[in-house]
């Protein structure tokens, strides 16, 4: 994405700052640096609207649906959320304070299962990384983290009525040097060549 924007506006430099979405919020209110702020959810978003550090409205740019990472070859045999209480299967989930971890909280409940992780994840890259090395045997993370895994883990589809869809809000915060560039960022991952690039990485349209 910050590869195809600059392309189409050459003058413009994109820098990344990647967290749980709580944890950015925080870091916006304490000071650091930001010129656009992108969640995974609508909950953080409205935190950082409410506390007065957003310019504007923000503007939905993806869905998120989850889904049940395994290690490669999904040596468990897992295939259905409930199969997440099976004995000795070790699980890791975000903590609650993340999307990830609001939404895996939502898809068991929705699915009337009871689990025990064996951790809570302050990111939902923890979770994969998790599973990934064989520390874990399953986690419930979003669709697109599944993909981002490549050939080290594999997903375990979870069907619609149960699952859980996080909104991908974006706003430029109060205390931007480039609201300009910032508003422009923002309707690029809007525009129908932002909205291509997110569908390659299995993000769903707003």
């Amino acid at each position: 994405m910050g590869t195809a924007f600059t392309a189409a506006n050459p003058k413009a430099k994109v820098t990344f700052n990647f967290a749980g979405s709580s944890d950015l919020v925080t870091q916006i209110g304490q000071g650091a640096p930001a010129d656009v702020f992108i969640s995974a959810d609508d909950a953080n978003m409205k935190k950082l609207t409410g506390a007065g550090e957003a310019v504007g409205s923000p503007v939905s740019v993806a869905r998120n649906s989850m889904e049940i990472i395994v290690e490669k070859g999904n040596p468990k045999k897992i295939a259905a959320v409930s199969d997440l209480t099976k004995s000795g299967l070790i699980v890791v989930l975000c903590a609650a304070t993340v999307p990830c971890g609001s939404n895996a909280a939502k898809v068991l409940k929705n699915a009337n299962v009871a689990v025990t992780p064996k951790s809570f994840e302050d990111k939902v890259k923890g979770v994969v990384t998790k599973v990934s090395a064989g520390e874990a045997d399953a986690g419930i993370v979003f669709v697109t983290d599944v993909k981002a895994a490549g050939s080290s883990a594999e997903g375990v589809e979870i069907p619609d009525g149960i699952n859980a869809i996080s909104n991908y809000p974006m706003v430029v915060t109060k205390e931007s040097t480039n609201p300009v560039v910032g508003k422009a960022f923002i309707d690029f991952v809007a525009s129908p060549a932002g909205q291509a690039i997110l569908a390659k990485f299995g993000f769903l349209a707003p």
